[in-house]
This record gives C-alpha cells, structure tokens and sequence, in this order.
C-alpha cells in the first residue's frame, strides 16, 4: 500500500503566507521560509508553495523565495502561481523546487502541460484544479478562483492525465478554509477516473476530516494551511491518527 502524504500549504501574496475562506478574506500566517522550515522539521512529507496573485498581477512566482525556501528543507516541495512557459519552470526547479503546479495557464493552453512533462518528466509536473460546485456540476475556476469556466473537473482531470500530468491537486472552492471537511464525494470520483495520484485540498478542520479524505475521498494525499499555520492541528499528532486508522503514513 502507498504511503499517504500530508502536505502543508503556503499561499503566498506579497512575501507574506497568507490564508482565507473560500478564496477570500485573507489574513496573514507568517513568514513562509520560517513556516517551510518548521513544517519540514515537524514531519510534513511535502510542501506546497503558491504565489496566489502572481497569475491575476500578470508576473512570475518569486524565484528569490523558492531559493531561500531549498536551502531550508530537506523535503519535496511543489512551487506554483504565473507560470506559464518551459522556461518558467526550469528556473524554478534550478532554484531548487521539486515540481511545478500550473493551473491557468494549462487550461488556456494544454499543451503547455504536453511540452513540461516532455522536457523535465511527469513526475515534476503537478496540474491544480480549482473547482466549485454550481447546481450539481464542478466547474473549473481560474486565476485563484476568481474567473469561471465551463470546463468540467472530471473531464479536465482525464486530459491533463492524458497529457502527461503527474499528480492533480484539486481544490474544492465550495470547502476552502470552511474548516468542514474535504470535497469526498467529488474525490473519489476523481480517483475513477484518473490513474495518478490526487491531493485533496480545501476544507481540512479536524484530524478525521483527513482520514475521511483517504478512506472515503481515496486521495493519495491530503493539503492543508490554516490548521496547520495557526496552530490548531500539530503533524505528528494527525499522522499518529491516521495510523490508528490503519491508513499508511510516514511517521
């Protein structure tokens, strides 16, 4: 059985980690190099470092912070926000990320998803769905949630699979930062229909809430910020009990 990764978030806006609800109403969480060092110390498996508003102010993730962020942790770490071409993402894996996580720029041009998995392997290349649920059907947003689409989730998450994709990182915008547990019906329905591995973001509150994300959601992994940023839920403590739920984990 494949171990199940937990993975802090770092949303970042202005060099600052940030956190909101449902994409909005955001206040501030720290430094994100002190944040990426402490979660790497305290047995997170990975990290996820989103500039948020680099692709709404039309300019590249800031390569100066995925530099101080690789000297600091000894662990994978997935760098996203305003990329948009191969060269983008050469820089970035230069200054030290593991993978890049392209969102809007994939759904405006796929192919860019073709061109990353061809030079650097799909293991590198990490596709993040924004999605909302609107009368019943998920519905790709762009541009941190804030431009709608009416690209459906299940049948992008099948073509990015198809176009070399290594992992999908699906928010679900109707539970970001509620705090009332992840989007498990539309997870599991994800992992019918793709081959690779899922992270499962939005709505983490409780350690069950992670639980129910591998037994009922059957992601491969499980995102989370402002429980972990503020304090409320400590790593150590949520994998112990995810293992006395009999699910793997890397203690």
């Amino acid at each position: 059985m494949l171990t199940k990764r937990i993975i802090p978030c770092l949303d970042i806006k202005n060099g600052r980690t940030v956190k909101g609800v449902n994409f909005v109403n955001l206040r501030d969480a720290g430094d994100p190099v002190k944040l990426a060092k402490k979660y790497a110390d305290k047995g997170a498996d990975e990290l996820v470092f989103l500039d948020i508003s680099a692709t709404l102010e039309g300019r590249k993730t800031t390569r100066e912070m995925v530099l101080k962020v690789a000297e600091q942790v000894n662990i994978p770490f997935t760098v996203g926000g305003g990329i948009s071409s191969v060269e983008d993402v050469d820089i970035l894996l230069k200054n030290g990320a593991d993978k890049v996580s392209v969102n809007s720029a994939a759904v405006k041009r796929p192919d860019l998803i073709n061109e990353l998995s061809a030079k650097f392997g799909n293991q590198c290349v990490v596709v993040a769905i924004d999605a909302k649920e609107i009368n019943g059907e998920w519905k790709v947003h762009l541009a941190g949630g804030s431009i709608p689409t009416e690209i459906g989730l299940f049948s992008w998450a099948k073509e990015v699979e198809e176009r070399g994709a290594g992992e999908i990182l699906f928010t679900s915008m109707n539970h970001d930062g509620t705090k009332n547990g992840f989007a498990n019906e539309a997870l599991a329905k994800l992992s019918q229909y793709v081959n690779i591995p899922i992270i499962a973001s939005g709505g983490a509150g409780t350690t069950q809430h992670f639980v129910d994300a591998f037994d009922k959601g059957k992601a491969d992994a499980a995102l989370a910020a402002s429980v972990f940023h503020f304090g409320e839920i400590e790593i150590i403590d949520l994998k112990k009990e995810i293992k006395r739920n009999n699910i793997e984990v890397r203690l």
